[in-house]
């Protein structure tokens, strides 16, 4: 039996107390705490680890096993985890794959069985669960909660497939996650009302508290694309209690960079106590999913970590079941080699295949992709017509995005967006939300084409071109993920990230990640699937 103690400053988050003491672990286990004196402020803090409390790991093109070896380092000891991205690819298969990988390592991934699959009839995704493969994930002891239900149209109407699956959570006593942006009042109840138990999406703080007062618990994302930190935070002051942080999308650079310690540190120098911004970091997403994580306390795992202060939360070390997997930025996480599966099946494309002939418009719809948000607004713009075709328009940033089906050959759909101010070149990416179709932007056709083949060559990925130069990483896994080592991963996402910004002029603070979520139709007010534009606000074509 392997044991071991460890001295430090004991914060005892239920008790609300910090103390000088000493945690003795054996077999992995939380034997002893003893107190030992009064806090030494000059000395480290042991507390329970950090969970991101919703996450699709598949955001950070990294499989579950290299997602940990990062977020180790951060303090982070588990995650709740929505595997929905690689289930639209690759169905009940990929969340297996998720669940096996992850067990590679020592880390705490916990998984939900993926609600809304695909997320719409309005696009061509690459597979289906349906509700009695729900009932078969619910089943299994690591699948804890039915993940975010963003029909919630559905939900207010009472639809009868939608319905069994709550009724299939509620059946096996999981609960269920939330995804309903802009719901406010009696719409908001009736969804509360049906069993939905969080909600990651508020926008405003007026939203969130909307959603309180009907006993719905509240996450604070803050990820690579959407960030509602400042929007929600206060609300800690008076709900922590029911409330929770998570980063929802987060890119490999950023993961790399830090994680939810860096929650916890923005939200005590906004002078929220310490003891709330820890109960929402590391108790309330343990105690609400029924996650096998220790809280600090005797006999539970030894699952905790050593901070320098709780100023910064700059981790020193992290234990996972009494192993030591992280010290002073080295992870100790070894996992082994992950297997490829995806599903890909679209030639490649001509030139011609992104031409838009002009039939006399006088405006045209346009998305405005806002920065830091998952919503867009709806423009009417004037069109750029050359030789009696729409082209795009880089003096006014009036860009053509186009999405191509990346399961079988089919017409590529095309349309227009502002703010990606991209002066020459084109992005594109196989991680679109939520079917994972191929979105693409560009200054001209030939660049779109050149940015599409590069990604459909590598079976998926991410490409910047322009008419020197083409920068690609492959992510052969689900075309979401790569298998290779996760800081080289974080490291070419950095230099092709910057290809965007620095030479073909993207002012965004995240291109990639918000060209993602330009196909993410369950999110208002205009976006653009496989099939055509959508309007998020009824959901239907314009």
């Amino acid at each position: 039996m392997t044991t071991f103690s460890i001295q430090g400053n004991i914060v005892d988050i239920k008790s609300k107390t910090i103390f000088w003491g000493t945690v003795q672990v054996a077999d992995g286990i939380i034997v002893s705490i003893s107190k030992e004196g009064e806090e030494k402020k000059e000395e480290h803090f042991i507390l329970p680890g950090f969970i991101d409390s919703h996450v699709h790991i598949e955001s950070s093109m990294l499989v579950p096993s290299e997602f940990a070896r990062l977020a180790v380092v951060h303090g982070t000891v588990g995650t709740i985890s929505d595997p929905h991205e690689i289930a639209n690819v690759c169905g009940m298969e990929g969340v297996r794959y998720m669940i096996e990988n992850s067990k590679t390592v020592p880390f705490k991934c916990t998984f939900g069985a993926p609600s809304c699959v695909p997320a719409t009839v309005f696009e061509t995704a690459g597979a289906t669960i349906d509700t009695e493969d729900i009932d078969t994930l619910l089943q299994m002891p690591e699948i804890k909660y039915l993940s975010e239900m963003m029909n919630f149209p559905g939900v207010l109407h009472d639809d009868e497939v939608v319905m069994k699956k709550i009724a299939s959570a509620k059946k096996y006593n999981k609960p269920v996650d939330g995804h309903a942006p802009g719901l406010r009042g009696d719409a908001a109840k009736k969804y509360i009302s049906a069993g939905i138990s969080t909600d990651h999406e508020c926008f405003t703080a007026e939203e969130a508290l909307d959603k309180l007062k009907y006993g719905m618990k509240i996450l604070i994302r803050e990820g690579s694309a959407a960030k509602n930190f400042e929007a929600l935070i206060d609300l800690m002051n008076e709900y922590s209690d029911v409330m929770m942080f998570c980063s929802d999308d987060k890119h490999p650079d950023s993961l790399a960079a830090g994680h939810i310690n860096q929650l916890c540190a923005r939200a005590i120098k906004k002078g929220i106590n310490v003891f709330k911004v820890l109960k929402a970091a590391c108790i309330n997403p343990v105690e609400h999913y029924k996650m096998e994580v220790g809280l600090l306390q005797p006999n539970d795992p030894a699952d905790f970590i050593v901070i320098k202060n709780l100023t910064d939360f700059e981790v020193k070390k992290t234990f996972i079941n009494g192993i030591l997997v992280a010290e002073n930025g080295t992870s100790f996480l070894n996992p082994e080699a992950a297997s490829i599966i995806n599903q890909f099946d679209c030639n490649e494309k001509e030139i011609t295949d992104f031409e838009i002939p002009y039939n006399g418009e006088k405006e045209i719809p346009v998305i405005e992709a806002l920065d830091g948000q998952l919503i867009t607004n709806k423009l009417m713009v004037k069109p750029k017509v050359i030789n009696d075709f729409i082209v795009s328009d880089i003096e006014h940033d009036i860009l053509k995005i186009v999405v191509v089906n990346r399961y079988h050959n089919a017409p590529v759909a095309k349309a227009f967006i502002k703010n990606i101010g991209i002066k020459k070149g084109a992005l594109a990416s196989s991680v679109a939300h939520d079917s994972h179709n191929i979105v693409a932007v560009g200054a001209d056709d030939e660049s779109l084409c050149k940015a599409i083949n590069a990604v459909i060559k590598c079976g998926g990925g991410v490409s910047a071109v322009d008419n020197h130069s083409e920068k690609v990483l492959g992510l052969p896994v689900a075309g979401l993920m790569s298998t290779d080592n996760g800081y080289d991963v974080a490291a070419a996402y950095t230099a092709i990230d910057e290809f965007s910004k620095k030479e073909l002029g993207s002012q965004l603070s995240a291109p990639f990640m918000t060209l993602s979520f330009m196909a993410l139709l369950v999110i208002p007010h205009l976006k653009l699937s496989d099939k055509g534009l959508f309007n998020g606000d009824e959901f239907c074509f314009i």
